[in-house]
């Protein structure tokens, strides 16, 4: 029997009246998990590992800002559930954030097909991330998008290599233009591991 995938419904949405009442609250509460979720790699790149409450807020921040009812929620579950992990993966939204626009176009002009070359080194092991493939990140010109979505599927002897204290454990990206990388700190694997159970 398969392993039932973890997802919004409809159900699990919140009145948006409700919702209003209770976000400034919740987006506090959420604060402290994002931070251990977000991780800078590089001058201009930064991972924000997504989970199921991550893409819940985001969903009803959605649906609060654009106030588009009933008829906007297939489309926002049907953006945001893919990058809930499912148990054996870690998945994020790579940003390149540069305010400045001229070099923000040098910069993404440069990075055809970094989705590519993202990666968890895992011990001695390197897992290749998958781009998420909903539209092409590349341009046909060579130009990233500046969002990316990002999967890392994991065996379960890597999952357990991740949660050794005593495994390092880098997240990189390999691009020629931005070849930079890091290592995660044990809170954040801490969190991150999270989204292994």
């Amino acid at each position: 029997m398969s392993k039932q995938m973890r997802k919004i419904t409809r159900d699990d949405l919140m009145d948006i009246a409700e919702f209003a009442k209770e976000r400034v609250a919740r987006r506090k509460d959420l604060l402290v998990t994002k931070k251990l979720r977000r991780i800078a790699l590089g001058p201009d790149a930064t991972f924000y590992f997504e989970t199921y409450d991550t893409m819940w807020s985001q969903v009803m921040e959605m649906l609060y800002i654009e106030k588009g009812g009933e008829a906007q929620i297939a489309d926002e579950l049907s953006a945001y559930n893919p990058l809930i992990p499912q148990g054996r993966e870690l998945v994020a939204t790579l940003m390149f954030e540069i305010n400045d626009e001229v070099r923000r176009a040098k910069v993404l002009g440069a990075l055809g097909g970094v989705e590519e070359t993202v990666y968890l080194q895992v011990g001695d092991e390197k897992i290749i991330a998958r781009a998420e493939e909903d539209v092409d990140r590349t341009s046909a010109a060579g130009k990233a998008s500046s969002v990316q979505f990002v999967h890392f599927n994991f065996t379960d002897a890597q999952v357990a290599a991740f949660n050794d204290p005593d495994c390092q454990v880098i997240l990189g990206i390999g691009h020629p233009s931005y070849a930079h990388m890091t290592s995660l700190t044990p809170e954040s694997r801490a969190e991150l591991a999270r989204d292994f159970a």
